[in-house]
């Protein structure tokens, strides 16, 4: 017998040492059917992965009887006792989403042994900490690639590829819904309500699409990238967030003209105050300039573009949603984590020792694009320069173009100013200073630039 016959023996033997790992699920919709549907058809392959069988002990969900026969699972195991269920399972599996019972089951699942894996996103922007103290508590995972992004891989990189680096920005697309409207505004000159309608005909949006289209979603992921990539507590609250809802055409047609497109975007930076560093975490409609690799993401697409120390930058693509890309990235974490149970090891925990404060809204640094209505006569473009200077905030570009007024039919000038950065607050406060003047009749719309 040679020396692999002997390794491979040993390892064969080991295997058989071990009982099966029992799987518990809670949800079985579009991603939790999607999880068991590939449990079962890749369980030889899940087999070797991992080292131990992993067997499906339950599936928990909120009304019996419905025909789930499009799930290759014994049906005796749907239950709707799902606190009892998470008592007698190795690893837990969540994908029903929302804060409780979810809280509580997985609060429970951990306190008897198990490990996690959950796709809930707004339960850990809500309350993440008392989550990992559990897992800490317990002795147990708590992992959750698929909260963000999807199919892309891209927490784990962040935890644990990049924990010897110092990550100081994070540009994310990150909510699949709102990309598809505002790319098919982009590309079409759509309205926001016709293309909102469109992504419901496609399944892209929900029938109540307000989650995402005023960031909602896109906020919980914010929370969640900057806890990881900043080594801090950051909370869903603590993001501020504006959604899509008052994009116009007119909008998507300034960007156009800047050579730009405009996206939803997660922004995570770290920045320096009078008092030290702090982070800045926040989500909104952005202006990018078309040679920005976050511009050619179409569709429903999502992308994280990361900037870091030593790393520089770096780019994670992929789908953001729907049923198999996101079982993807939950057996992924199963696979993981039932590993650590083979081994008696675990994952990392949370990492929060830098504990940084969670910037005000106000000193977050970006650029502005301002469209102005104005007179048509000299002296404004001064009195406009007096504005911005009163406020500290440098001008970029300016460009000026005559039309007529629909009333009067005599002519009005519009005003387009591009800043260079500056605090929020203080763009804020020029915009202020900017509509009460006598020569200014509108300021037509102000949006934030990004990537240049």
């Amino acid at each position: 017998m040679t020396f692999s016959d002997l390794t491979s023996a040993d390892e064969s033997d080991a295997m058989n040492d071990h009982k099966p790992l029992r799987v518990a699920l809670l949800g079985c919709g579009v991603v939790g059917s999607a999880v068991a549907r590939r449990l079962v058809e890749h369980a030889d392959d899940l087999t070797a992965r991992v080292g131990v069988p992993l067997e499906i002990v339950g599936i928990a969900v909120r009304r019996a009887g419905r025909d789930r026969s499009d799930v290759p699972v014994d049906p005796s195991l749907f239950t709707t006792e799902a606190a009892d269920l998470v008592t007698r399972a190795d690893i837990v599996v969540e994908t029903v989403g929302g804060i409780d019972p979810a809280r509580e089951l997985l609060l429970s699942a951990m306190a008897h042994g198990a490990s996690v894996v959950t796709a809930n996103k707004a339960l850990l922007a809500e309350d993440g900490p008392t989550l990992y103290a559990a897992a800490d508590a317990a002795g147990v995972d708590l992992y959750y690639e698929a909260a963000v992004a999807g199919a892309i891989p891209l927490l784990r990189p962040i935890r644990e590829s990049l924990a010897g680096d110092d990550v100081r920005k994070i540009l994310g697309i990150v909510n699949g819904t709102t990309n598809f409207v505002l790319d098919k505004m982009d590309s079409t000159g759509a309205g926001f309500a016709e293309t909102v309608a469109q992504a419901q005909a496609l399944g892209y949006a929900e029938a109540d699409p307000t989650a995402d289209v005023e960031g909602f979603d896109a906020a919980a992921k914010a929370a969640i990238l900057a806890s990881l990539a900043f080594h801090t507590r950051v909370a869903g609250r603590d993001v501020h967030r504006e959604g899509i809802t008052e994009v116009t055409a007119s909008d998507i047609a300034a960007a156009k003209e800047m050579d730009c497109v405009v996206k939803l975007l997660a922004i995570a930076e770290k920045a320096s105050t009078d008092d030290g560093e702090g982070i800045s975490v926040r989500v909104h409609p952005v202006m990018i300039p078309r040679s920005h690799p976050l511009a050619s993401v179409r569709d429903a697409f999502n992308a994280v573009f990361v900037e870091a120390s030593a790393a520089g930058q770096l780019m994670f693509y992929g789908r953001g949603a729907g049923g198999d890309p996101t079982a993807s990235a939950v057996l992924g974490d199963l696979v993981a984590v039932a590993r650590h149970k083979v081994n008696g090891s675990r994952g990392p925990g949370e990492s929060a020792y830098a504990d940084l404060p969670v910037l005000d809204f106000g000193q977050s640094w970006t650029r502005y694009h301002i469209s102005l209505d104005v007179e048509d006569r000299p002296g404004v473009l001064a009195q406009v320069a007096t504005a911005f200077a009163s406020h500290d905030v440098s001008i970029e570009t300016v460009r000026q173009r005559v039309v007529t007024d629909p009333d009067s039919g005599g002519p009005r000038a519009e005003l387009v100013v591009v800043t260079h950065r500056a605090t929020e607050a203080a763009l804020n406060a020029t915009v202020e200073t900017l509509s009460e003047l006598d020569s200014v009749a509108d300021v037509v719309s102000v949006m934030r630039v990004e990537g240049a």
